[in-house]
């Protein structure tokens, strides 16, 4: 299959790509239990992992033609609990501020009530974003760095200093998408005759 071509969107559901992002959200419970419980090496590892199965089912899906309307779902939701694990555990060991979790946090809730307005209006999700995808990748990326401190002490003078340039600059483009993605909803939601009706793909970034 021509890597350059889109792939249909299926509906199975056994797929490899499937069940490497079903293992993700079954580590996210047992990611942040070693987190809490400060068994830093291995969470850092179960980390890792996620980060490394999140990049492969990606290209599974695309190269063999497995993308599904499921993976288009649990994918990204794997991708914002072991963010919001992440950031929670951090939070409550005092290696991040509760603000800083909070704002975070805001930015997914204040997504949720948006899709929930879309819908309501009879409108599906909205496209999703470059930014929103960057600020993703941020976050995704700064969390092992923080780890990486707290398992490997001897680390954290270089992977702290750049985890939290990720993190903070990930926060800044998450909550910079978000307000694109209200006005493109409000734009969207005030066409006239539902000329802005459902999108192809899901605002997952």
């Amino acid at each position: 299959m021509d890597p350059s071509t889109p792939a249909a969107v299926s509906s199975r559901v056994w797929t490899v790509p499937n069940l490497l992002s079903m293992l993700r959200l079954a580590l996210v419970p047992v990611f942040l239990a070693l987190v809490l419980l400060e068994r830093d090496l291995l969470a850092l590892l179960v980390l890792i992992f996620s980060v490394v199965t999140d990049y492969l089912d990606g290209v599974i899906a695309r190269r063999f033609g497995l993308v599904t309307r499921l993976g288009q779902l649990i994918d990204p939701a794997a991708d914002r609990l072991f963010i919001f694990a992440t950031i929670l555990g951090l939070a409550f060991r005092d290696v991040i501020p509760w603000w800083l979790f909070f704002v975070i946090l805001g930015r997914d809730v204040l997504l949720l009530v948006l899709g929930i307005a879309l819908a309501n209006a009879g409108y599906g999700p909205l496209p999703v974003h470059h930014l929103g995808k960057v600020a993703t990748f941020c976050l995704f990326y700064a969390l092992p760095l923080l780890m990486l401190g707290r398992a490997v002490p001897a680390a954290a003078l270089v992977s702290d200093p750049l985890g939290w340039a990720f993190v903070l600059w990930g926060a800044f483009l998450y909550w910079w998408a978000g307000v694109i993605y209200v006005i493109e909803a409000i734009r969207v939601i005030r066409l006239p005759g539902g000329a802005g009706g459902p999108a192809s793909d899901s605002l997952n970034r």
